[in-house]
């Protein structure tokens, strides 16, 4: 059975495979989540159609076209899982057996991962404390578990031999089978080890452990994919974990050792050596899937676009005083605060469906109007800047605004935004504001025509009927693509939102 990767979405022609959730050989089950993969978009994973040995053809880091052929299952290789583990169903929790009553001699208990977190679907096996074949007490570690957040020990939930199935290294899902414990009796020459002080036996089982430790100088599996991002090998780190191991804040603050020279200068007499000053740092760092699209896509509507910004600026005095006399009771209604944007997005709406040239777009040689608006909101993300879309926001209201934009930017901010979430979008709202930009001009979101950029707010000296007053201002911009919007339109829209923002009854009139 060929495993290939599907039709994501209509705008998508090609992926990376940004990691392997299980290794060339291992036994997958059916709709087992078996890699994952990168858009320019978003992240999601691949699964497996069938049951059986998985054979990888196309490694970690390479980008491929959609419909390629990424892995094979061998369905006549019978994966050798226990029963428990294969009848147990996709989203049920495994609990695992009790020990609280006496275990008979030779019967053999099933340890498996049990859940750690919500938000954590799978572990790796960072080490075994214990060996294959040693007797085990009960609650006794015996091995360290790691996630992308922590690491963990599991201890026995029984008294008896140990017999270990997954191995240092391996990656397990919730639920599956870490080891099984025979259940015996503790062996005679354990007595001889009890004669020594339970201070003096804890403190010289510590010290070996800290000495010989196979966590030492070992990097978790999120240090080391940082780690081998940035180049930096993991000798080159000290580890703060847990026995020396280096952990995922290690990883970030480490930076690549750059050896320098001193450099000598040569005179009549003699040779003066003088040591460098300064840092003078390197670092390499692979450009994300998402990065290397949004540079491609940025370039080619710089190329393709007769891209033209126009510029005016608003008096913000009208909406901070509506603000200032409403926030606490909106808040406390709507359970959500009421910011600016709400106040640009509904603008934007009414100002669109005025002016439908800023809300088209060209496709194939015709011109698209849209008589809907779906607004496109910028947000920054850990892996970029990201543009998931608000729909329908000419029939929302501002408290269904503002809880849809805190939807998005936290959808953004833990990296959970979906396909559907970034598809779509007639027109965008970007805010430098929040950055202190006082102006910029903003690059069109492709295929859209037309961007709307907010800036930071500046108490500046304005004439107002003759008279001098100092008063909050901000200066928007609005990008436009001149083979489809004419200067008349830009600036027609532009005034537009300037009238609205200014008047902001006129938004709750719908004048």
């Amino acid at each position: 059975m060929e495993i290939k990767i599907p039709n994501i979405a209509e705008s998508i022609t090609e992926v990376v495979i940004a990691e392997w959730l299980k290794k060339n050989g291992d036994a997958v089950k059916a709709d087992e989540a078996i890699c994952t993969v990168e858009t320019d978009k978003a992240s999601q994973e691949i699964y497996a159609d069938t049951a059986g040995i998985l054979t990888i053809m196309i490694q970690a880091g390479e980008t491929i076209p959609v419909g390629t052929t990424i892995a094979k299952i061998d369905t006549s290789a019978t994966p050798t899982k226990t029963e428990t583990t294969q009848n147990t169903p996709k989203n049920e929790v495994v609990t695992p057996p009790v020990a609280s009553t006496p275990q008979k001699k030779g019967e053999m208990v099933e340890m498996v991962v049990t859940p750690i977190a919500e938000s954590i679907t799978e572990v790796v096996i960072g080490g075994w404390l214990k060996q294959d074949g040693d007797f085990v007490n009960l609650d006794e570690p015996l091995c360290e578990v790691e996630t992308d957040k922590a690491t963990q020990e599991m201890p026995a939930i029984a008294s008896g031999i140990l017999r270990i199935v997954a191995t240092a290294g391996t990656t397990l899902k919730i639920g599956e089978l870490i080891c099984r414990i025979e259940a015996s009796e503790a062996p005679q020459k354990t007595a001889a080890v009890n004669t020594v002080p339970p201070t003096q036996q804890v403190v010289a089982e510590a010290s070996v452990a800290q000495k010989d430790s196979y966590a030492t100088g070992t990097p978790s599996p999120a240090a080391s994919k940082i780690l081998d991002e940035k180049g930096i090998n993991s000798n080159e780190v000290k580890g703060t974990g847990i026995d020396g191991r280096i952990t995922k804040n290690d990883a970030l603050l480490a930076e690549k050792i750059i050896v320098k020279q001193p450099v000598t200068t040569q005179t009549d007499t003699n040779t003066v050596v003088v040591a460098p000053t300064g840092e003078r740092v390197q670092r390499r760092v692979r450009m994300t899937q998402m990065r290397k699209t949004i540079s491609k896509r940025l370039v080619a509507v710089k190329n393709e676009t007769a891209m033209l910004t126009t510029f005016n600026e608003v008096n913000m005095k009208p909406i901070m005083d509506l603000r200032a006399k409403y926030k606490d009771e909106f808040k406390e209604k709507h359970n959500v605060g009421l910011g600016f944007m709400s106040f640009f997005a509904k603008a934007a709406a009414n100002a669109l469906l005025q002016i439908p040239e800023v809300n088209a777009y060209i496709d194939n040689g015709e011109i698209v109007y849209n008589d809907f608006v779906d607004i496109s909101v910028a947000v920054s993300a850990p892996k970029g800047l990201v543009v998931p879309v608000l729909r329908n926001v000419e029939n929302m209201n501002f408290a269904q605004i503002e809880k849809g934009i805190v939807e998005l930017a936290t959808k953004a901010k833990n990296n959970t935004l979906s396909i559907e979430d970034m598809t779509g979008g007639t027109f965008t709202i970007t805010n430098g504001g929040i950055f202190g930009s006082m102006l910029s001009t903003p690059i069109i979101n492709a295929p859209q025509s037309a961007i709307l950029g907010m800036h930071n707010i500046v108490e500046r000296p304005m004439a107002v009927n003759g008279q001098v007053q100092i008063l909050p201002i901000m200066y928007v911009a609005l990008s436009y693509d001149h083979r489809i919007i004419d200067g008349r339109e830009a600036v027609t829209f532009l005034v537009a939102i300037k009238k609205y923002l200014e008047n902001p009854e006129r938004l709750l009139l719908n004048l």
